[in-house]
C-alpha cells in the first residue's frame, strides 16, 4: 500500500525555523516528484516546492524562495522541507505528494498521493 507520512509540523515564533519530513512507502521514489503544499482556513491549497528525485531538480514557490529547502534522501525515500524565516502567512497544514514521471507532466496530469498533513503554526 503507498503511504505518505509527513511529520514535524509543530508550533514556532515569527523567524523561527522548522523541518517537515515525509516518509513515502509502497512505490519506487526514485520515478517520481515529491512535492509539498500548504492549505491554510479559507485560502486555496498552494503548491510550495517541489523536488525531481531522478536527478535532484528543485522548484519553489516565489513567496517562499530563499527561504525554504526542499531536499530528499532516496535511500531512505524520504524528502525534506527546510523551512527558515518562516512567517505567520506561512501557518498551514502542509501535505506531502508524489506524482509519477517529471514535474511538467505531474503537473499537468497530477499528484498521484498524497499524505494527510502536518500542522505548521507560526505565532508569537
Amino acid at each position: 500500500e503507498v503511504q505518505l507520512v509527513e511529520s514535524g509540523g509543530g508550533l514556532v515564533q515569527p523567524g523561527g525555523s522548522l523541518r517537515l519530513s515525509c516518509a513515502a512507502s509502497g512505490f519506487i521514489f526514485g520515478d517520481y516528484v515529491l512535492g509539498w503544499f500548504r492549505q491554510a482556513p479559507g485560502k486555496e491549497r498552494e503548491g510550495v516546492s517541489y523536488i525531481n528525485n531522478s536527478d535532484g531538480a528543485t522548484y519553489y514557490e516565489k513567496s517562499v524562495k530563499g527561504r525554504f529547502t526542499i531536499s530528499n534522501d532516496n535511500e531512505r525515500n524520504t524528502v525534506y522541507l527546510q523551512m527558515n524565516s518562516l512567517k505567520p502567512e506561512d501557518a498551514a497544514i502542509y501535505y506531502c505528494a508524489a506524482g509519477e514521471g517529471e514535474l511538467h507532466s505531474v503537473l499537468a496530469m497530477g499528484f498521484d498521493y498524497w499524505g494527510q498533513g502536518t500542522q505548521v503554526t507560526v505565532s508569537s
